[in-house]
């Protein structure tokens, strides 16, 4: 009897060990995916990792954010950043250029050619948008923007919110710096990031479901 208990034991917690297997998502992307500025704990993929974990998801966040890094950048380090155990990513890239005032034609083809080798390995991929600012002008922008829907629209990956719009959607854009963002205006504080984390952490949700 006891033997058949252990053998019965078995064959019930054996599905649920299976389904407790952490879906692992790579973050690639730049200082806004790296935590610029802040302890290692108050940066995007901590605070993101512990939402999740409230939520009761079942997944792992590797940070592959590299601080100055362009869509070029990203590019170049795709096929390593994807690690064997990797089911799904978030990309995250854009901001640079847009800092450099980069061709949109060239972070366009970078984007989706880093859209392509996630496609290829058959992982699904949240992609979150940079708005480009109005100072290059509204060719610029609107070449820019469309950057984001269209290749979402043409790998079926995932459109996110912009990964600032919680905090630049506040009506009051000077209190919002202030309160939500590091003093260079580019990078969210510990408070800007949790902001952050709530817009985006239902879209991860669905991205680790979609890679179930």
């Amino acid at each position: 009897m006891r033997n058949l208990a252990a053998t019965l034991g078995l064959i019930i917690l054996a599905p649920g060990a299976a389904n407790a297997d952490p879906v692992t998502i790579v973050a690639l992307g730049d200082s806004l995916t790296a935590g610029y500025g802040l302890a290692p704990e108050d940066g995007f993929v901590p605070q993101l990792q512990r939402w999740l974990d409230e939520q009761g998801a079942e997944t792992r966040i590797l940070n592959a954010g590299v601080s100055g890094d362009t869509t070029a950048g990203g590019l170049a380090r795709t096929d390593w950043a994807l690690v064997p155990e990797t089911g799904a990513v978030i990309v995250t890239l854009g901001g640079n250029d847009l800092l450099r005032g980069l061709p949109p034609e060239e972070a366009r083809a970078n984007l989706d050619a880093i859209l392509t080798k996630t496609g290829e390995r058959g992982l699904p991929v949240l992609l979150v948008p940079m708005i480009a600012p109005g100072n290059y002008g509204p060719d610029y922008k609107a070449a820019f923007d469309a950057i984001y829907p269209d290749l979402a629209k043409a790998h079926g990956a995932r459109l996110a919110p912009p990964f600032l719009a919680p905090i630049l959607a506040m009506p009051d854009r000077g209190a919002a710096l202030q309160d939500y963002m590091q003093p260079d205006a580019l990078h969210p504080n510990p408070a800007g990031v949790a902001l952050v984390v709530e817009t985006l952490g239902p879209e991860v949700l669905a991205l680790i479901e979609g890679a179930k």
